[in-house]
């Protein structure tokens, strides 16, 4: 029976030949300390340099090291997937490989999933040593995510971060685009909302450049959004749509009875009136009423889908069972 892996360390890359033996040997020296039945996931997301060359020689000398390698670029979040879905690890801890997450930081990120029972605890770079063009848009970001989001997280884009193995399992298959950014996001509309927060080292760059330009945050935003709208409405549509749809409708409607009354009023009185045509009112009203019908429509056909969609045990997930007994097929 294979033993089971306390800790799986998962790290996704691109680029960092440089910082791969130094970043390995630092977390061995760690969990080694610490005692903890281990492995070293190297994710490389299409590298140009010799980064994988480097993974299959840390490979060669410690067993407990394993890689996964993408024929070109697919991003992080495809990475931290791919990730997520191989782990052995009953603890899954990811840290990005340009040496800025600290590796002393995965005893105590344990121990709060562990002890503390959390389902994931993310990283803090409270103090960061990045220019003020990339800590002022991250503050923003950080600001609107919990706005929208309602987890209350200093830091989400730390790439430092523990998880439970439900977790990441849960959230794996639902992730696309750059929803790394959003990870605890994503795990909090899952059901698991016990996650922590800890202060976390951060250090400054050793080796190459930043992966990642200022369009990350803009993207950042929309994820934040599309997350948000796909959680509340994917499953009932009509919701969104019929909302604005019958609002847009009534507001239309009303305007273009008021206009018809005002006409009236104005015939019966012997007072001069112009033509509803010649009102710019009449035209935002027969918007109002035709965008009202498009949206209701919309939200028609999207529920037609979701219903057609939809598996007869639904998309639910059981969190445990009791007197259940396994059928056996002999």
């Amino acid at each position: 029976m294979t033993e089971l892996l306390q800790l799986t360390v998962l790290i996704p890359l691109y680029n960092e030949d440089e910082s791969l033996p130094e970043l390995h040997d630092w977390i061995v020296r760690v969990v080694t300390e610490h005692h903890y039945t281990y492995e070293i996931l190297f994710v490389d997301d299409g590298s140009t340099d010799e980064s994988w060359a480097v993974v299959e020689r840390l490979a060669s000398v410690n067993p407990n090291v394993r890689g996964v390698r993408f024929n070109r670029n697919y991003g992080k979040t495809a990475a931290l997937q791919t990730g997520f879905q191989a782990a052995r690890g009953q603890i899954v801890i990811t840290m990005d490989a340009d040496l800025q997450d600290s590796p002393d930081e995965i005893p105590e990120l344990y121990r709060m999933i562990v002890e503390e029972k959390y389902d994931l605890v993310s990283g803090w770079k409270q103090k960061r040593f990045d220019p003020i063009t990339k800590t002022l848009p991250t503050k923003l970001f950080n600001s609107v995510s919990r706005w929208i989001s309602g987890v209350q997280l200093h830091d989400f884009n730390c790439g430092l971060k523990a998880y439970k193995q439900k977790v990441v399992k849960t959230i794996a298959p639902t992730l696309y685009g750059d929803m790394h950014r959003n990870l605890p996001i994503v795990a909090n509309w899952n059901g698991y909302s016990r996650i922590g927060e800890k202060v976390v080292q951060h250090q400054a760059r050793k080796y190459g450049t930043t992966k990642f330009g200022l369009e990350r945050f803009v993207n950042g935003f929309l994820d934040v959004l599309v997350i948000a709208f796909v959680h509340r409405f994917s499953k009932r549509p009509m919701h969104f749509f019929g909302t604005f749809g019958t609002l847009s409708f009534f507001v239309g409607t009303v305007l273009a009875l008021w206009l018809i009354v005002e006409k009236l009023i104005n015939i019966a009185q012997g007072v001069k009136f112009r033509n509803a045509t010649d009102n710019p009112l009449f035209y935002f009203g027969l918007v109002a009423i035709i965008l009202g019908v498009q949206l209701f429509l919309a939200g028609f056909l999207g529920e037609m889908l979701v219903r057609q969609s939809l598996n007869r045990s639904g998309d639910h997930q059981v969190a445990e069972r009791v007197g259940f007994v396994d059928r056996v097929s002999v």
